[in-house]
């Protein structure tokens, strides 16, 4: 959530931010009006508090006549704290409500627009001319099916669509990903942490997770649990309710953890495969630093998953992402997206958001330094989601035989090994 003082000084820009995201403004001037009844109705209520302890002193001196009066007069102002408290308490959860809804405040130099306003920053790599080598490239469901790498038939009859098997040289590669991402993330100074795939409403609602994307969520209603949709929920909320010493930041996790996602609103789209699917491993890189140096921290991120996709060999660029693609809880996202030969376009691989410090302040999560116990800044930052990374490689280092070639950074993990070849039928 924002900070109500900054809502209370500058609500315009509030306002634009929320425009800029294409959210509703109206809200602005809604919490703005709940928190002044928040406020005054917790003034009124100290008033009365105050008046009636000052009564409750005079009470015990008092005789005849006037004991009673005070008498009669104490139990009207009872009356009238209770309902001044009861004021407040509706004041109060009404602001928490309506804050609770509003977005992050957007970055300004964040591209203005919808999903396909964003600015390309940079691009690496170069993509294959499969005219020249002298094949027509196949995609990776093909590949991943000639390799006994991936099962989507078998997926699709035991949990039904969007669901998968890896097997054989597919499970391999799984595991060599995320053994080789960990490995770079700790080299960077993260520590690994496998996740809770299971959380509670509070550690889902105080990463964001409950407002625009809740559609995507799966909830458990009898156990009152949500599934993660990302490791970043429960990196987020590790730290809930905590001080964290300045001097011990920035703290960095690396996050293995199952995913699910229920891809509301994706009927029709990527549905041949495993690039848009219900559940995924993934490796996510979060931070925990001072507000401060966010954006700092914010571009290390992004340069690890440069790195990371780098030594995959994949050719891939970076965009800005527009204000109304960002998700409620980042001010600022960048994507890096590969190139994948058989759709002719640059796909969403990895991801990197500065959330500022909208998490912390949901979770209550804040800094000791010797300003004061303040909140701390959040950011996340995929390393490897598998199954779009296993597309990316197998469509990418694909060879005319069927083969797919191995990235030398994979190639310990695999045994050595430097191609993976079609199983025999």
């Amino acid at each position: 959530m924002i900070d109500l003082r900054l809502l209370r000084e500058d609500p315009d820009r509030v306002r634009a931010s929320q425009r800029a995201r294409g959210e509703d403004v109206a809200l602005v001037d809604s919490l703005l009006s709940a928190d002044e009844r928040r406020r005054s109705s917790g003034v009124r209520f100290d008033e009365l508090r105050a008046e009636q302890k000052s009564l409750g002193k005079l009470i015990p001196k008092a005789t005849g006549d006037e004991k009673a009066e005070l008498l009669k007069k104490t139990g009207e102002l009872a009356a009238a704290v209770k309902a001044a408290d009861a004021a407040k308490d509706e004041a109060k959860a009404e602001t928490d409500e309506l804050l609770l809804r509003l977005g992050n405040l957007v970055h300004p130099d964040v591209p203005v627009g919808g999903e396909e306003d964003f600015v390309t920053l940079e691009t690496h790599g170069t993509f294959r001319d499969f005219d020249q080598e002298g094949f027509a490239p196949k995609d990776h469901l093909e590949l991943g099916t000639a390799l006994g790498a991936i099962d989507v038939e078998r997926g699709a009859k035991v949990s039904g669509s969007r669901f998968y098997f890896l097997t054989g040289v597919g499970a391999l590669l799984e595991l060599a990903l995320v053994n080789a991402a960990i490995a770079q993330a700790t080299a960077a100074g993260f520590t690994p942490m496998l996740t809770p795939a299971l959380v509670r409403p509070q550690s889902m609602a105080g990463t964001g997770f409950l407002g625009q994307a809740a559609a995507d969520v799966y909830h458990l209603e009898k156990d009152d649990l949500y599934l993660v949709g990302t490791s970043e929920v429960a990196l987020a909320a590790y730290h809930m309710d905590e001080i964290i010493d300045a001097d011990r930041l920035p703290l960095r996790y690396a996050g293995f953890s199952p995913c699910f996602r229920r891809e509301a609103g994706s009927h029709g789209k990527d549905t041949r495969g495993i690039f848009r699917v219900h559940q995924f491993d993934k490796v996510e890189m979060f931070s925990y630093v001072k507000p401060e140096d966010s954006e700092a921290e914010h571009q290390r991120l992004l340069t690890w998953e440069k790195e990371w996709l780098t030594a995959l060999e994949l050719p891939f660029r970076v965009i800005d992402v527009a204000t109304g693609d960002l998700g409620s809880s980042a001010a600022r996202k960048y994507d890096c997206e590969a190139w994948i030969p058989t759709q002719g376009k640059y796909r969403e691989l990895t991801s990197t958001s500065d959330c500022t410090e909208f998490q912390s302040r949901r979770l209550a999560i804040r800094m000791r330094d010797e300003q004061k116990v303040r909140p701390l800044a959040t950011l996340n930052g995929t390393l490897c989601a598998v199954p779009r990374t296993i597309v990316a490689l197998l469509e990418n280092h694909q060879q005319s035989d069927g083969s797919v070639r191995v990235p030398e950074v994979l190639r310990p993990y695999l045994g050595g090994r430097e191609l993976l070849e079609p199983v025999a039928k």
